[in-house]
């Protein structure tokens, strides 16, 4: 069946809803993290099971330039609906880091254009940006490998990482840990540069959770892929 057209008092009674679920404690500690709204995610997350894929809609709520009406246009969404150019132009508007990552994860590494999009912004010169690259990369590290330098990202980690932006360094962090968790080859290498960079070595990490220190991260999952 076709989508019906949805109208702007759809977004609106959409962003009404949303505006009730609003909570002042859950916004600041969100604020903490960087974005910049106080939805549950839980209950945002029933209200796209509601609506369902509504492609239209996604649209329009993304163009409203609210982050959580936009979380939840990732959600109903049709990933293969975008075009190129137009998911590039999403990403370089998605500020927010929770925004910037649903959009990569739900969204991107759907689409057709994933890998020509990661190939696009591994280099660009905003650090966001190349962090959703660095993030498709990790993708890829795990599950399509082929054709990937390895130990070319090892040496660009190596050489940048250190003195990267925040959510680049993360990114890059990321990748350095994927590949000595799924390569054994390069395992020892990814170890050594992540001890000696000691990128995220203090980050404070909750009881009973992995740290994100690359070094502490691949031990425990290839400890437990191996018990």
């Amino acid at each position: 069946m076709a989508e019906t057209t949805l109208t702007h008092t759809t977004v609106t009674e959409v962003q009404a809803e949303l505006a009730e679920l609003e909570d002042p404690k859950a916004r600041a500690v969100n604020e903490k993290h960087g974005d910049d709204h106080g939805v549950n995610l839980g209950k945002l997350r029933a209200i796209a099971k509601r609506l369902k894929t509504q492609h239209e809609l996604a649209r329009q709520l993304w163009a409203t330039e609210d982050t959580a009406s936009r979380l939840l246009a990732i959600l109903i969404c049709r990933p293969k609906a975008f075009e190129r150019d137009e998911l590039d132009s999403m990403l370089r508007a998605a500020r927010t880091p929770k925004v910037h990552d649903w959009l990569v994860g739900y969204v991107v590494k759907k689409s057709t254009y994933a890998e020509d999009l990661r190939l696009a912004w591994f280099k660009d010169s905003d650090p966001v940006v190349a962090s959703a690259g660095w993030a498709l990369t990790s993708e890829r590290v795990t599950k399509e490998p082929e054709s990937l330098d390895l130990s070319g990202l090892l040496d660009i980690i190596e050489a940048q990482m250190k003195d990267a932006p925040d959510r680049l360094q993360w990114a890059m962090n990321m990748c350095l840990a994927q590949i000595g968790i799924t390569h054994v080859e390069h395992r020892a290498r990814a170890l050594e540069i992540g001890e000696r960079l000691e990128v995220l070595k203090d980050y404070p990490t909750p009881p009973g959770c992995t740290s994100p220190f690359a070094p502490d991260w691949i031990n425990e999952i290839v400890r437990r892929q191996q018990a």
